[in-house]
């Protein structure tokens, strides 16, 4: 099968396949290139969810792109807590990763945490960071859904929420696999699948440039 120009490469990437460097081959009809100058982004993390959700996205909106993992240090503990926190772990992993691979063009931050509601309960958050190298950045959240009470017990006793997770549900690999979402919806949605859109939302500023260039004063 020939590619045309109005051809580009599947949406959904098996976490399973997700390893670095791993170029899609499927093929579905797609829209113009949005990023023709994308040819190498990095994700700052090893875990094939996370490089899976990246690829997926950036697929749809490059001609042919290169996604790779690399593990970077996220600065904030290893179970973020609140929006705030885990905002900020994306956010180092993107940088991080960015300044760790000169040949890419774009850095990837995707970060996952917990945050407290007033009745007590907690529920999970994730969130994802992208940055290129002329400082720009953007920013898009996602995988907001309540949490358990015994699994929030365990979370406040010191456990990340893959493990406990892994605990609760007498399996392994939550994490680095359908993650908690996996679990809590039956599989309806994993955690690749979770992660994808805000992928797509941190990918706004270079996706719709006009809509946020500098305010000008009107006349």
């Amino acid at each position: 099968m020939v590619e045309t120009d109005r051809e580009r490469l599947l949406v959904h990437v098996p976490a399973s396949k997700a390893v670095a460097g791993y170029f899609l081959t499927f093929l579905l009809p797609m829209s113009d290139v949005v990023l023709p100058w994308l040819h190498y982004a990095v994700v700052g993390s090893t875990n094939p969810v996370k490089i899976a959700a990246a690829t997926a996205i950036l697929a749809r909106v490059a001609s042919v792109v290169q996604v790779t993992g690399i593990a970077v240090p996220s600065g904030v503990p290893d179970q973020p807590f609140g929006d705030e926190e885990t905002q900020a772990g994306a956010r180092q992993r993107a940088r991080a990763a960015l300044a760790a691979t000169p040949e890419a063009q774009l850095g990837i931050g995707l970060e996952g945490g917990v945050v407290e509601l007033p009745t007590g309960e907690l529920r999970s958050c994730a969130w994802a960071v992208v940055v290129d190298r002329d400082g720009r950045e953007g920013l898009g959240g996602s995988l907001s859904m309540p949490l358990p009470a015994r699994v929030a017990a365990r979370i406040r006793a010191g456990e990340e929420l893959g493990y406990a997770m892994d605990a609760e549900a007498r399996t392994s690999g939550t994490k680095h696999g359908k993650g908690a979402v996996g679990i809590l919806t039956a599989g309806l949605v994993d955690r690749q699948r979770a992660y994808e859109p805000m992928v797509a939302y941190a990918l706004a500023p270079w996706l719709a440039p006009a809509m946020f260039s500098p305010l000008t004063a009107q006349i």
